[in-house]
């Protein structure tokens, strides 16, 4: 099978759409991205903001730290120093140019209380609306679907921006429900290199950095770093620890940069660093892991179309799958071995729940690309689970929609009641 031209250019883009670099955990930095947004458009910094924010990106600001700020958690914290030190034109690292001065500004701010909070009655998932006020002014900056996709921007009542979004429908970017598992592999195999080679290199080059960071300093609850330490230094350990440290000094305030995945750095993290572990380890050429990246990051994707970006269900299940399916590509695994090595993934751990990003992000993605090493190795030895054992189906692409319902639909109410459990 040979793709056509327009696919082929589809799938690089939605690679350059999606592993592009962010400093933190996207929810905060979505926050500040749209709350500097608010102080270039009002023209100076607020002294009132009203910040409300859909359910899921309350969950995922509460536990984390906001970057730059060493210490500082939640969405007053992440409004506040998006206004007062953020630049927008930055996006996802929109507070890389963040000072100690206005890290002091903000905590004063943070003391006057200017910041108000407030839980957003919507639909979407990811939803953030933030109110800015100076004087009689006023800016109301919208942001939906995506981390940095702002829809609706207002000054004074008057509509500055204001692009056509369905609450329900969180389609956004490229579109990519024509996805499947032959269409990616057959790109990984003939994708010409140079393509997709900035992209991937900066990939590796970041999120290895942040791994070594987390397994060489004292972050949360330091996962990497007792792996290694407890279990030794076999390859399947390091490349549990490898994504579990870059989420350790992730969660925990590190402010080197990461390149996500599907909207997050944990499943950028999660779906590249074992991949790279496994790569060093048999001595393939750069470019055999480039394409074992390619397929690793792209059925990380798929998945994720049929999920949606914030759910209960935990991204670093779909993130580990993808590396299961990169590392047994790496040992010469072709269509089949892939779609076994994806199914006896899912049908291990497709059980795990995200409350939230916080330090124990990291222990569930040691868990999760454990599952991904036991599926891979299952598959090297002919074993697998079968069609009709629960969720898995007669195909893979069955298997990945039967998840993307458990997940979307089924674990709508468990979403629900877990953000009762946390705000309560």
């Amino acid at each position: 099978m040979a793709l056509g031209k327009e696919k082929y250019e589809n799938y690089v883009h939605i690679l350059k759409e999606e592993l592009i670099p962010a400093l933190g955990c996207t929810e905060p930095i979505a926050i500040a991205y749209a709350s500097a947004k608010a102080r270039e458009v009002l023209g100076c910094i607020p002294e009132k903001i009203v910040a409300e924010c859909s359910g899921n990106i309350i969950k995922n600001v509460k536990g984390v730290i906001v970057p730059t700020t060493k210490d500082l958690r939640g969405i007053e914290a992440a409004a506040i120093i998006g206004a007062v030190g953020g630049d927008a034109s930055r996006e996802l690292e929109v507070l890389a140019a963040v000072n100690q001065t206005h890290l002091n500004q903000t905590k004063i701010l943070m003391e006057k209380g200017i910041c108000e909070e407030k839980l957003l009655n919507t639909p979407a998932k990811l939803h953030i609306i933030i109110r800015a006020f100076k004087g009689d002014d006023s800016v109301l900056v919208e942001i939906i679907h995506s981390h940095t996709g702002i829809v609706r921007i207002e000054k004074n009542g008057k509509v500055l921006l204001d692009i056509p979004h369905s609450e329900e429908d969180e389609k956004s970017g490229t579109t990519t429900g024509w996805m499947n598992i032959r269409e990616i592999l057959e790109f990984a195999n003939t994708v010409n290199i140079e393509d997709v080679r900035d992209i991937l290199n900066r990939q590796v080059e970041y999120n290895t950095a942040i791994s070594s960071e987390g397994l060489h300093r004292i972050y949360g609850a330091n996962i990497g770093m007792t792996l290694l330490s407890v279990y030794g230094d076999d390859v399947k350990v390091r490349a549990k620890a490898a994504a579990a440290a870059g989420s350790d000094a992730r969660m925990s305030g590190c402010e080197m940069p990461v390149v996500i995945n599907s909207g997050s750095g944990n499943q950028g993290m999660t779906a590249s660093l074992p991949v790279i572990v496994y790569a060093n380890e048999l001595s393939v050429t750069t470019e055999r892991l480039y394409r074992a990246l390619c397929i690793s990051n792209l059925i990380a994707i798929y998945q994720k179309t049929k999920i949606g970006r914030l759910s209960a269900y935990c991204g670093a299940v779909s993130a580990a799958t993808g590396a299961g399916a990169g590392i047994i590509y790496l040992y010469g695994g072709g269509e089949k071995e892939i779609s076994q090595t994806i199914t006896n993934t899912l049908a291990n751990v497709s059980g795990i729940v995200c409350d939230g990003a916080k330090p124990s992000c990291a222990a569930k993605i040691a868990s999760s690309v454990d599952a991904a090493l036991l599926a891979c190795y299952m598959t090297m030895q002919g074993r697998g689970f079968q069609s009709g054992e629960g969720i898995v189906k007669d195909s893979i692409e069955g298997t990945i929609d039967s998840v993307g319902k458990l997940a979307k639909y089924g674990m709508q109410v468990t979403d629900e009641e877990i953000l009762k459990i946390m705000i309560s």
